[in-house]
């Protein structure tokens, strides 16, 4: 399972289809007939005003300006994300809905919280991946990822960690790391917070060793501020805002990291709706628009066409249901 950079063009979209649109940036996209033919559901899983809601925001605006429609954002939270991708599953399978996907979706099912696994979805598009990132105090005796390696393995269960509640993505990002680097998932007390920034807080009164976060821009105003100092990210390419931030890989440690999001309608889509709403998005992604937004958030884009991401999603589940056996975290 790995986060893979932006490969796919419009060229790459499909051929076959009847009719063929050209978008605002004078792209042509092969189109559904008679496709859209109403406003567009988008679900997000998680509540307005989020990191999430803001890039569904973005898609759909945009998304309403090449498709012509009015796509309406609507946030169905609850469960851990459960509510929310059922109700992405359980759309109308006609093209007036989809929704913004999240790497909750192979994670739930493990817990025991659904039943619903990526399966159960159609995927469009990913468009964003970050890579979970290790950060230490700016005071901490740690300089480098190895130095906290080392310790944890001659101290083991001596140190605390946060930065997401117990089974969050966090929480399996560090865990993922100490099976990478051979040491033991108990070698570190977890100590569950409700998100980055009271975890930040516990790190710098002390409270915690280090956290883990799902993305290095959800500490980078504490790293601005230099209260605190990124001692790693998991991904395969530096993070392109911190380029002197070091991977995790360059200490031998394999283990790739994070959270993403992408689009899904609902199974059975007709496969000509997948292929005009995946074309269209491969433009958007390149867009100043989206960008912005991206930019804004502190996200990294990362786009993948639909084989992708329907082969990426099921290898992170993988990857996940490995990771929380072995914690002893999967139900």
């Amino acid at each position: 399972m790995s986060l893979v950079a932006l490969s796919t063009t419009l060229a790459a979209c499909g051929e076959d289809s009847e009719e063929e649109s050209t978008d605002a940036g004078g792209n042509v996209c092969d189109v559904a007939e008679g496709y859209p033919n109403g406003p567009i559901e988008l679900i997000v899983p998680w509540s307005a005003g989020g990191g999430t809601d803001q890039v569904a925001r973005s898609l759909g605006s945009e998304l309403s300006e090449v498709l012509g429609v009015q796509v309406n954002v609507v946030n169905r939270t609850g469960g851990g994300g459960v509510v929310g991708h059922s109700a992405m599953a359980d759309a109308k399978n006609d093209g007036s809905s989809m929704g913004l996907v999240t790497a909750e979706i192979g994670m739930m099912h493990w817990q025991g919280l659904t039943d619903l696994t990526s399966e159960d979805l159609q995927a469009v598009s990913q468009v964003n991946a970050d890579q979970a990132a290790v950060t230490v105090s700016a005071d901490s005796e740690f300089e480098t990822i190895d130095d906290l390696l080392a310790y944890i393995e001659e101290n083991p269960g001596e140190l605390n960690a946060s930065g997401t509640a117990q089974g969050g993505i966090g929480h399996l990002a560090m865990l993922g790391m100490l099976m990478g680097s051979g040491l033991s998932t108990d070698d570190v007390t977890w100590v569950p917070s409700d998100g980055a920034a009271p975890a930040l807080q516990e790190l710098v009164s002390g409270g915690v060793d280090f956290i883990v976060t799902s993305s290095i821009g959800e500490v980078r105003t504490m790293i601005e501020a230099g209260e605190v100092k990124t001692l790693a990210i998991m991904g395969e390419e530096p993070d392109a805002n911190y380029p002197d931030v070091p991977l995790l890989k360059e200490s031998g440690n394999d283990y790739i990291g994070g959270t993403w999001r992408g689009i899904v309608v609902p199974v059975g889509t007709d496969a000509k709706i997948v292929e005009e709403l995946d074309c269209y998005i491969a433009e958007i992604v390149e867009g100043d628009a989206f960008k912005e937004v991206m930019s804004a958030t502190g996200f990294s884009i990362v786009y993948l066409g639909t084989d992708e991401f329907t082969e990426f999603m099921a290898a992170y589940d993988a990857s996940m249901g490995s990771i929380m056996e072995e914690a002893g975290l999967a139900d």
